[in-house]
């Protein structure tokens, strides 16, 4: 295989979450997909909001140092942590009764083990093998800036785990997506300005909230592309909880709610007006929002990838976050890059 045909299976991957359809596969391929790396983006927005946000303060006051070393290192840790989050959501899934051959899991990518790719101890061994890197970096980044951070690295552990882990399974309780919201929002983001400035505000873990909302509304479409199957085993979602209808609803709701509170933290004079950039995410909002509008079709289109079916709302949710976290991202560095201030009369 050269390493033409590497790359382009790898972009593939990045871009459809799954295995290419019409080339080889190599085994750092097969790891991309099994890791889910497709959905590393949320993460890395997270950890660069973070970063970001403790470079515009330190412009502004002139009284914060970035330690851009630490914020690498904790920006490796929380992707680290979030491939490390998908392998013990499958280990556990499976080892559970949950994922198998006919769960939706199973159906829209290649699991680990199901496919055949990797054994269940391979699996098993991979994982604890990221959170013991992850764990290491935890250390070090706490003998740098102060035991808070193992606060924030050891929350974001336990949710992790737990998330479908005996004895909490939180997602089997209605809990999942907030699980998720913590910590994609406060944890990722304000770790990672924790990391690069020794201390974290208040205020930093209120303006994680909006971003928080869209990968959360992530999950929450993947939910509701498994109510009915999730229905039967018992695990009570809040799309379960909710019902279909109502679901896709609170999941519009979520996507709609970033953009007035990204503007929120505009007025109140957190962060500059850059940040509205996010606004020309509006028509992939919409294009979402009008898919939510109407039931899960019964068959996939011809224009959707069959491969990832029966997934549906968790696609079109995804393309939303990924782009609006790019346009709030760039807005936080132009913030940096080229300051403007508003003319605000309570500022």
């Amino acid at each position: 295989m050269t390493l033409r045909d590497r790359l382009a299976g790898w972009r593939e991957i990045m871009q459809t979450a799954n295995a290419p359809e019409d080339r080889p596969l190599d085994n750092v391929g097969k790891w991309l997909v099994m890791t889910r790396a497709a959905v590393f983006p949320m993460t890395l927005w997270s950890g660069t909001i973070g970063a970001l946000l403790a470079v515009e303060v330190a412009r502004v006051t002139g009284t914060v140092t970035i330690d851009w070393i630490a914020v690498i290192l904790a920006v490796f840790g929380i992707v680290l942590a979030h491939a490390a989050n998908n392998l013990i959501n499958d280990y556990f899934d499976m080892t559970g009764g949950v994922d198998t051959e006919g769960y939706v899991r199973a159906l829209y990518a290649p699991h680990p083990v199901l496919s055949g790719w990797v054994t269940k101890a391979t699996l098993r061994n991979v994982m604890v093998g990221l959170t013991v890197m992850g764990g290491l970096i935890m250390l070090l980044l706490a003998y740098w800036k102060g035991p808070l951070v193992i606060v924030f690295a050891l929350a974001g552990l336990f949710l992790s785990v737990f998330y479908v882990a005996p004895p909490f399974s939180l997602k089997r309780h209605g809990l999942g997506e907030l699980d998720v919201f913590l910590t994609w929002g406060p944890l990722m983001i304000g770790g990672t300005y924790l990391v690069a400035t020794g201390s974290v505000p208040l205020w930093v873990l209120v303006f994680s909230m909006p971003y928080a909302l869209l990968v959360t509304s992530v999950l929450f479409g993947k939910h509701i592309d498994k109510i009915v199957p999730d229905t039967a085993l018992g695990i009570r979602t809040v799309p379960v909880i909710l019902g279909e209808h109502t679901a896709r609803r609170t999941n519009q709701a979520l996507m709609i709610l970033f953009y007035p509170l990204v503007l929120l933290a505009v007025l109140t004079g957190w962060v500059g007006p850059w940040v509205l950039l996010a606004g020309l995410a509006i028509p992939e909002l919409i294009r979402a929002l009008r898919f939510y509008n109407k039931p899960k079709p019964d068959a996939p289109p011809p224009w959707y990838p069959a491969r990832g079916w029966p997934l549906w709302f968790v696609g079109f949710a995804f393309r939303h976050v990924r782009l609006a976290g790019f346009l709030l991202t760039l807005g936080l560095v132009l913030n940096v890059l080229v300051p403007v201030k508003l003319p605000l009369p309570w500022l």
